[in-house]
């Protein structure tokens, strides 16, 4: 009898864990059990992210040793990155005022979530400016940066830490092998968790549901449909075109990363898919130091499915309070949206703080974020499946663009990973 492949497992752990929500929805008592679970998986996930990044990033890093070369690299992924993204924003806005999501709710039917857990962070991201940004990427202490999951800081030492093996030479072979060992084992480690990805989507989904229930999306329908439709289109049309452009098939790489897509919708995390989307990349034909790069900064820099939310919801709040934002004030969303999104990157909730930091500067009431945060998590799901795709493409097209995708690299190995 043929095994279930990993895809259809996690799908039907999906499905069972909405059924169940379904059925206990009202009873806290099932998420007493099951939340354990969920997070002992996402725990699991986190445990190993840092870990793989750093030793990828040294390993890709001190193989190439070339300073220029892995400066144009950063130079073409951070302009492709902040292009990319304003299109999302813009993409968002346009949505917003062709549909009107916001028209015509009644707030009175809408229940209040309570959002003071989000309003101490965005307080402080207020005055977080794009210079502290650049600050904050160079590490007063690499062993704390590691341990705040810091990924920029992280990044960047391990770029440093790479020329510096790779200048030494013959000396630095040795630390070459032991980070090599360190990849290999987290890899293998990432294998074996995934394993118990079903179990762990089972309980995370099984917990929204029983929380929420599916009569809590009908008020607010309209924006689920408005958010998840105007995401779909920027899948197929923008980043399929940006593929297209590429010489690369958006749905080839759907169908390559299909597993971890549906994890990444089930645990609304990008960081849980982060190890897996760097090895698939690579079997792709993405030379080793190019995905290693590329894919986590995108972590903080290519977001694309929650700026192009942000800008959306930022929208359906004003229209939802009856105010008519000038284009303008539209301009000036999309001018500040294009900086906090990335000034705040690793924070919780960081969609939510970003909003919060955000709605006052255009005079729209921060307070009709409570209306929307009770199904945020429907919508974070979505959010990071277009994060996820948007990241795994960006490291095709920069290796495009360096005339370094090679898709026989690797085709026995991405047999192996896809079968």
């Amino acid at each position: 009898m043929k095994r279930i492949g990993l895809a259809w497992q996690i799908f039907i752990g999906l499905v069972i864990g909405i059924i169940v929500g379904a059925i206990f929805y009202g009873n806290s008592d099932i998420a007493k059990y099951l939340q354990p679970i969920g997070d002992i998986f996402l725990r699991l996930i986190k445990m190993i992210v840092v870990p793989i990044v750093i030793s990828s990033i040294i390993i890709a890093v001190a193989g190439v040793g070339d300073i220029k070369q892995l400066g144009k690299i950063g130079g073409k992924t951070i302009l492709y990155f902040e292009i990319i993204t304003t299109v999302a924003i813009l993409l968002g806005l346009l949505s917003a005022n062709i549909f009107k999501p916001g028209a015509g709710v009644d707030m009175g039917h809408l229940s209040k979530t309570d959002i003071s857990s989000y309003v101490d962070t965005a307080k402080t991201t207020e005055q977080h400016s794009f210079a502290d940004t650049i600050v904050n990427i160079v590490p007063a202490n690499p062993i704390s940066a590691i341990a705040n999951g810091d990924m920029l800081a992280i990044i960047f030492f391990a770029l440093m830490f790479g020329f510096a093996i790779s200048a030494i030479g013959e000396k630095g072979k040795p630390v070459i092998r032991f980070f090599q060992g360190t990849a290999d084992a987290m890899f293998y480690m990432t294998n074996q968790i995934m394993k118990v990805a079903p179990v762990g989507v089972f309980a995370l989904i099984g917990v929204t549901v029983s929380k929420f229930g599916l009569s809590s999306l009908i008020p607010l329908g309209k924006l689920i449909i408005t958010v998840y439709g105007t995401m779909f289109f920027f899948i197929i049309v923008v980043l399929g075109l940006v593929a297209k452009i590429a010489g690369f098939s958006i749905f080839k790489l759907i169908k390559t990363l299909k597993e971890e897509l549906i994890l990444a919708f089930s645990t609304a995390s990008s960081e849980s898919v982060l190890p897996k989307l760097m090895e698939k990349t690579e079997k792709l034909g993405c030379p080793k130091h190019i995905s290693s790069f590329v894919i986590p900064t995108g972590y903080s820099f290519n977001l694309d499915g929650s700026t192009l939310y942000q800008s959306l919801a930022a929208i359906f709040i004003a229209q939802m309070y009856g105010i008519d934002l000038s284009i303008t004030k539209q301009i000036s969303l999309v001018l500040v949206l294009m900086v906090t999104s990335k000034g705040i990157a690793g924070v919780p909730g960081v969609s939510f703080v970003v909003l919060l930091a955000t709605l006052g500067s255009v005079g729209i009431p921060v307070e009709g974020l409570a209306f929307i945060a009770g199904i945020d998590r429907i919508l974070d799901m979505g959010r990071t499946v277009v994060n996820v795709i948007g990241n795994s493409l960006a490291a095709i097209v920069i290796s495009k663009w360096e005339g370094k995708f090679n898709p026989n690299r690797n085709m026995q190995a991405a047999e192996k990973v896809n079968g």
